[in-house]
């Protein structure tokens, strides 16, 4: 039987993350981007062995146009949901009795070496992309640079958190500012989501 993928519903008003990420590029990134690459897959998958696959398999197993746009829903379902409406208090909040933020603090030295880590990574990744944490399958975490609609599900790995480079992720409210973009989002991660995705 065919799955037809459909947009995410948001678990946030399209203003909730104000001002790290403004309703206007919500409105675009969301609702029309992510929206494209949705209609493209169900037309590029019907009548093909992928039509029945659930969205992870399809993108460990595809190539091309199919590769593209499987990836790029599995990365901007991930990214979508992995962010909290932004207040002054949450935003400097970390619980460091999660098992994700201990693992974080054993993998790279501290928090702050992984976030340094994690935003140069993300500045220098040429071109468009994602930058994301990951974990293998004894939990060590690693910080990989994907480009176009790379997910690290392609080297066997769990993903855990991205921030997505793409110019049309920040545009609207950076400009070419990419590592203010970057900077600016962990203000609104929820780790009792990256957390859940870590343990699950």
């Amino acid at each position: 039987m065919a799955l037809l993928f459909s947009l995410i519903t948001l678990p946030y008003a399209p203003n909730a993350l104000e001002p790290v990420i403004s309703q206007e590029t919500i409105e675009y990134h969301h609702g029309k981007h992510l929206q494209t690459y949705v209609d493209n897959l169900n037309k590029l998958i019907a009548g093909t062995e992928f039509e029945a696959m659930p969205l992870e398999q399809i993108v460990a197993k595809s190539q091309g146009a199919i590769f593209n746009n499987a990836g790029q829903i599995l990365n901007h379902n991930l990214y979508f949901l992995q962010f909290q409406p932004y207040t002054i208090e949450q935003s400097s909040i970390i619980n460091h009795q999660l098992p994700i933020i201990q693992a974080i603090g054993r993998d790279f030295g501290s928090f702050d070496a992984f976030k340094a880590e994690f935003e140069q990574k993300g500045t220098t990744l040429f071109g468009s992309g994602w930058v994301w944490l990951a974990a293998d399958k004894d939990g060590k975490l690693v910080i990989t640079q994907e480009p176009n609609a790379g997910n690290p599900v392609t080297k066997g790995l769990k993903p855990l958190l991205t921030m997505d480079v793409w110019e049309h992720a920040y545009y609207i409210d950076y400009r070419n500012r990419r590592a203010a973009h970057l900077q600016s989002l962990w203000q609104i991660i929820n780790w009792g989501e990256i957390n859940r995705r870590y343990t699950e």
